[in-house]
C-alpha cells in the first residue's frame, strides 16, 4: 500500500468537463465572441429546483457585469486565498482578459488530492441590479467572489449544493488544507491572539450563526443572519475608556447586512475610543464588513473553523507553527462489509515515536463527490473509522486478523460533527504503533487519507517564539516606553497586575499565542518591583522593570540552543549571563529546585518563566543582603518573615 511521506506535491491538473481554458479563450478572441458556457447554462437547473422554490426566484435573470472587471482579479485571489494555502505550483487564478472581450474565467479547486480546473463565463444570477448570492461590495467592481462562487457551484452541480453547505468542505476544496474547529462556547481565553496569529499566517477562517426554527436564512434583530456563514478577517485589542476591549472583524458575503451591536458601524464605542489606530480600523460603510466584540462573537456564533496547510492545535500551549510529518494515502477504495465490520484489507499503520505534549496525531479523510441522484442536504459523511493500538508484542502486518476487532477495541474517536466530504480529528497518543481502520455503509467509498504526526521537539526547532520588543537606548525609545506606560496606566499614574498582563502580552511579545505572561506571573513580577507596597507600579517602577525585561530578552536569545528553545539545563548559564545578577551565585542544589519550579515536562523554560526566575533571584539575594548583619544569616520576626515570603 503506497503512501507519500510529503505533503501533496505537484499533481496533474484535471480539466473539469474536459474544457481547456486557453483553447476556449483563443477561440473566442479569434472570432470576437463573448464566451458562453454550455456546460453550466443560465437555466433553472444551474440554480437548483429546491433553491428556486425556497427563494421564489420568478424574476431571476442572468447578467454580465456592465463594467470592466478589474484585470487584477488573479492577484486578488492569490493575495486572499492562494498564496499561503494552495501548494505551489498550483494557481487559483482568473483570466485577466475578462475586460478584453472573452468574459471567461478559470479557477482551480482541490478534490480528493488533485487540482481541478473549472472554466466559467461571467453571466451571474441576479435579481434586479443585485447579484443573487455573493455580492460585490457597494460602489466597487470586485466581482471575483461572485465568479468564484459560480465556478464552485458548477463543480458541485448547482448553486443549491452551496446553499447552507458545510464550511469545512468549502475551505478544503478552496485550499487543499486541513480544517481545525474551535468550539466558541468553550473557546480558549486567548481567542483574540489565536485569530490574530491565524490571520497573520494567511489561514482562512470562517464561522456560522446557529440554526433557527425557520428553514430559510433570516436577518435577526441584531443584524446577523441566521444559519449563515461569515468570513473572519482579523482581530485587535483596542483602547476603550480606561481599559482594553477585544474585537474581531467579520465579513458578510451578502454585503450591506451587518451586525448592529457593540463596535458595529455607527456604534458609540467608536466615538468614545481614543485609540490612535481608530482611523485605520474603522470605516462606516455598508460593505458587509464589521467589528464585533469577542464576547458578542462567542455568544452569537457556534464555532470557528481555521484552515491551513498543516494542522492547528490549541491545547496545552501548542500553536500554529508546529512541524508535522504527513503520511498520505491517495485513491483508496473500500467496500461495504456484509458482516458489518471493517474491511479486513483497509488498514493504515503509523507510529508515534516519542512522547509529546498535547495533540500529536491528526487524522484527515477526504471522500469523493456525492452519489448520483443524492441531494446535497441529504448526504451524510460515508465513512466511520477506528484508531487501534497494536500490542507491544505484535508488529503490523499486511492485515490484522478478524479476531483483533474484538468488542473492547472501540474507536479512540469517531465522527463528531456534520460534514459531507472532509473530516479531521485530533488525538493525543502515547508512543507505539497504531492503525487507522475505516469502514463504510456505501457499497463502495473512495477517499484520500492524511495522517499528520507531530515531530518531536528534539528533532526540530520551535516555531517563532514570543520575544520582547526591546527598546534601544535612545531618546525616541524612551518616549515610546513612556507612551506604552500611559496607554495602560489608570489616570496616567500607575498600573495594576491585570493591566501589566495586557501590557506585556500585547506590547512586548510577538509571535503565535503560547508561553504568555499569566496573571499570577504578573502579580509576582509586580510584587518584586513594588517599592511602595501598594499593589501597583508607577512610571519609575515600570522603567526599572523595562530594563530588566530587555536584559532577560538578551539572555534568553543568547542562551537558547535553537530558536525559541531554552533548556532547564542552561539555567546556570542564564544566571551567569545576567547583568543585574552580577555577584550573585547559585548552588547546584538550588539550581535543581529552580529547574523543577520553572521548567515544563519537556525540560523547557519559557520566556515569562525565565523573567520570573531571574527577577526573583535578584530580589531574594538583595533582600538577604539588606537584612543580614553579618552576611551569613538573618533574624526575622514571624510577622516580618510572613510578609516577606507571602508577598514577594
Amino acid at each position: 500500500m503506497a503512501h507519500n511521506q510529503e505533503l501533496l506535491a505537484e499533481t496533474n491538473v484535471i480539466k473539469f468537463k474536459d474544457q481547456d481554458f486557453n483553447s476556449l479563450r483563443d477561440h473566442c478572441l479569434s472570432r470576437g465572441w463573448l464566451f458562453e458556457d454550455e456546460t453550466f447554462p443560465p437555466m433553472a437547473s444551474s440554480i437548483g429546483q429546491k433553491l428556486l422554490q425556497e427563494k421564489h426566484l420568478s424574476n431571476l435573470e442572468w447578467k454580465r457585469p456592465q463594467v470592466n472587471i478589474s484585470c487584477k482579479i488573479s492577484e486578488t485571489l492569490q493575495d486572499n486565498i492562494q498564496t499561503t494555502l494552495t501548494p505551489p505550483p498550483q494557481q487559483m487564478a482568473t483570466d485577466s482578459t475578462l475586460e478584453q472581450g472573452t468574459c471567461s474565467a478559470l479557477f482551480q479547486f482541490w478534490q480528493c488530492g488533485q487540482w481541478v480546473e473549472v472554466v466559467i463565463d461571467d453571466r451571474l444570477p441576479a435579481m434586479g441590479k443585485e447579484c443573487l448570492f455573493v455580492r460585490p461590495r457597494k460602489d466597487n467592481q470586485e466581482f471575483w467572489p461572485c465568479l468564484l462562487e459560480k465556478a464552485y457551484a458548477k463543480l458541485l452541480g448547482s448553486y443549491s449544493h452551496l446553499h447552507q453547505g458545510y464550511l469545512p468542505d468549502a475551505l478544503v476544496d478552496l485550499t487543499g488544507g486541513v480544517v481545525s474547529k474551535i468550539n466558541l462556547r468553550s473557546s480558549p481565553s486567548h481567542l483574540l491572539t489565536v485569530v490574530k496569529t491565524a490571520a497573520t499566517e494567511g489561514s482562512l477562517m470562517t464561522c456560522s450563526t446557529p440554526k433557527r426554527p425557520t428553514v430559510e436564512e433570516e436577518v435577526m434583530a441584531n443584524g446577523l443572519v441566521s444559519q449563515h456563514a461569515y468570513t473572519v478577517t482579523r482581530a485587535e485589542q483596542i483602547q476603550y475608556r480606561r481599559g482594553q476591549e477585544e474585537i474581531i472583524c467579520l465579513w458578510n458575503p451578502w454585503g450591506k447586512t451587518e451586525w448592529r451591536g457593540r463596535w458595529s458601524d455607527g456604534s458609540r464605542k467608536w466615538q468614545e475610543t481614543s485609540d490612535p489606530r481608530k482611523s485605520q480600523l474603522y470605516e462606516n460603510k455598508e460593505d458587509g464588513e464589521f467589528w464585533i466584540s469577542c464576547q458578542d462573537f462567542q455568544e452569537n456564533f457556534s464555532c470557528l473553523f481555521i484552515c491551513a496547510q498543516t494542522p492547528i492545535t490549541l491545547d496545552h500551549g501548542n500553536m500554529l507553527h508546529e512541524r508535522w510529518s504527513p503520511k498520505v494515502f491517495m485513491n483508496q477504495v473500500i467496500l461495504r462489509n456484509a458482516a458489518g465490520g471493517p474491511q479486513s484489507d483497509a488498514q493504515y499503520p503509523f507510529s508515534v515515536q516519542e512522547h509529546t505534549e498535547g495533540t500529536n496525531v491528526v487524522v484527515s479523510f477526504t471522500v469523493t463527490g456525492m452519489l448520483p441522484n443524492v441531494e446535497a442536504e441529504d448526504e451524510e459523511f460515508p465513512l466511520d473509522f477506528q484508531v487501534l493500538k497494536l500490542p507491544r508484542f505484535q508488529q503490523f502486518q499486511e492485515s490484522l486478523p478478524p479476531t483483533f476487532y474484538s468488542p473492547f477495541r472501540n474507536a479512540v474517536q469517531g465522527i463528531n460533527y456534520q460534514t459531507k466530504h472532509n473530516f479531521t480529528t485530533s488525538f493525543h497518543l502515547s508512543p507505539g504503533t497504531y492503525v487507522v481502520v475505516p469502514k463504510t455503509q456505501r457499497d463502495a467509498a473512495e477517499f484520500l487519507l492524511r495522517i499528520f504526526l507531530k515531530t518531536p521537539d528534539n528533532d526540530r526547532s520551535l516555531r517563532s517564539n514570543f520575544s520582547l520588543r526591546a527598546p534601544k537606548e535612545s531618546l525616541s525609545e524612551t518616549r515610546s516606553q513612556q507612551s506604552i506606560f500611559y496607554r495602560y496606566a489608570q489616570q496616567g499614574l500607575d498600573i495594576d497586575a491585570t493591566q501589566l498582563q495586557s501590557l506585556l502580552n500585547q506590547e512586548f511579545l510577538t509571535g503565535p499565542p503560547g508561553d504568555t505572561f499569566s496573571l499570577d506571573e504578573c502579580r509576582s513580577i509586580l510584587a518584586l518591583m513594588d517599592l511602595q507596597v501598594n499593589g501597583r507600579l508607577n512610571q519609575e517602577d515600570f522603567t526599572r522593570l523595562w530594563r530588566r525585561l530587555v536584559t532577560c530578552q538578551r539572555v534568553f536569545q543568547n542562551t537558547q540552543k535553537s530558536l525559541g528553545v531554552l533548556l532547564s539545563s542552561d539555567l546556570g548559564t542564564a544566571v551567569a549571563n545576567t547583568d543585574f545578577l552580577a555577584g550573585i551565585s547559585i548552588s547546584d542544589e538550588l539550581l535543581g529546585l529552580m529547574t523543577l519550579r520553572y521548567s515544563n515536562r519537556a525540560h523547557r523554560v519559557s520566556f515569562p518563566s525565565l523573567v520570573c526566575f531571574l527577577m526573583r533571584l535578584e530580589a531574594m539575594a538583595k533582600t538577604f543582603r539588606n537584612l543580614s548583619k553579618d552576611g551569613k544569616g538573618l533574624y526575622l520576626t514571624e510577622k516580618e518573615w510572613m510578609n516577606l515570603v507571602m508577598y514577594n
